[in-house]
């Protein structure tokens, strides 16, 4: 049996969504974070908070058009089918703007952390060492407009060539390494330590999680608040750091403590009074394992010096962790595919104020993550390393869909 559709109840803007990233970000779940976040309009709009939503999404996805032109491909394919009533015209780039600023971040940056979470299953390819899954810490710094409001919030960032042209945001992430998914986010200004930012992260540290970081990352105290978590660290550290070997293993590394900057000096004084210096580090030191190490052929005799919390040499071997480390600059390679290929490289974001920045932010984070999402289910299916697909091919396949007739929940 047939049934007539009353059209005239039908809005466009009740149509809009993402297209092929609507699994993610079903209109359910926006509609319940706008709701949650205390966003939802107490009266009709032609840019209701769930479209601004989706609006800000493709923003991340079509960088280089304006505010106008990426509302038109949002709506093209649906202006096709012709399947609502009434008069919808796009909205001017001022009328757009002022929606954004009246839904505000918050919206997008809960969306973010209901939706990214790592990815890989047991079998992607990658992944995982052993039963750990590999994750990275990094950090990157994008340039934003350089406006009044924009300046009082956020710095300019200086260096030996002098300051920056535009203000940066600076931006810590947590990101799963073999599908480059970045599944948690701090955002600070330039003066903002890159460790100062991560325990925002922590919430996000799961018990099956080995954390890689660079050397700036480390700390004594941050090392502390990662292992309680239950994830397993491995650090580079600077090749200044005191660390006393205790016990040699057999794979080459050996067995040390750390010990808080503040009390270093007495508690290596007490040891040497002590009578057995190993003894007595062993019970006031934080045990830790250390790996060192040289990469051939690269034209230099630097030395890696590595710091685990897995103490087993059997259960992870210095030369496996040698290896492993490297795989750190997999959130690299994810942060390059945010700013050379999502933006373009060199552009400087859109926003013009603080607040808008950082839900653009948040948005070309989820729009990321979707991409990668789509990748990974690629690869599962076709059993490949989602290393072997292409970032720049998949973009292109998902900005093809959002502006063909697709632009509802397929």
């Amino acid at each position: 049996m047939s049934r007539n559709v009353d059209i005239d109840s039908v809005r466009l803007t009740d149509k809009i969504s993402v297209g092929v990233l609507t699994r993610l970000f079903r209109r359910d779940l926006v509609d319940e974070v706008i709701a949650e976040t205390g966003m939802k309009e107490k009266r009709s709009r032609s840019l209701p908070a769930h479209v601004v939503v989706y609006y800000v999404l493709a923003l991340a996805l079509f960088f280089g058009e304006g505010y106008e032109e990426v509302m038109r491909r949002l709506v093209s394919g649906l202006r096709f089918l012709k399947n609502w009533s009434g008069e919808w015209k796009v909205p001017s780039t001022s009328a757009i703007s002022q929606a954004r600023a009246r839904l505000g971040a918050q919206p997008l940056e809960e969306l973010f952390h209901r939706v990214a979470i790592p990815m890989a299953r047991p079998g992607t390819r990658g992944a995982w060492y052993r039963s750990r899954r590999v994750m990275a810490i990094d950090g990157v710094v994008l340039d934003v407009p350089d406006t009044l409001e924009n300046n009082k919030e956020f710095q300019h960032s200086k260096g030996g060539r002098g300051e920056s042209a535009f203000p940066v945001v600076r931006v810590v992430a947590l990101g799963e390494c073999g599908t480059h998914a970045i599944v948690s986010a701090a955002l600070g200004n330039w003066s903002t330590g890159e460790q100062t930012l991560v325990p925002q992260l922590l919430p996000d540290l799961e018990p099956d999680m080995l954390i890689l970081a660079d050397r700036g990352f480390h700390s004594y105290k941050l090392w502390h608040e990662i292992i309680d978590t239950g994830a397993a660290v491995v650090f580079r550290v600077s090749s200044t750091l005191v660390l006393p070997v205790l016990e040699t293993f057999p794979d080459g590394s050996y067995r040390s403590v750390l010990l808080e900057n503040k009390r270093q000096s007495p508690i290596r004084k007490s040891a040497k009074r002590s009578g057995d210096p190993v003894a007595y580090l062993s019970k006031v030191g934080t045990p830790c394992r250390v790996v060192e190490y040289q990469v051939p052929n690269r034209g230099s005799n630097e030395i890696y010096r590595l710091i685990t919390s897995i103490l087993d040499y059997a259960e992870a071997p210095a030369p496996d962790l040698a290896a492993l480390y490297h795989e750190r600059w997999e959130i690299e390679l994810a942060f390059d595919e945010i700013e050379i290929h999502q933006l373009g490289h060199g552009r400087v974001l859109r926003s013009k104020s603080p607040e808008m920045v950082r839900q653009e932010i948040w948005g070309i984070l989820l729009s990321h993550y979707a991409i990668r999402h789509l990748m990974h289910e690629a690869a599962d299916t076709a059993d490949v390393d989602p290393d072997r697909l292409s970032f720049i091919r998949s973009l292109r396949v998902i900005r093809r869909h959002i502006t063909g007739p697709a632009e509802f929940s397929p």
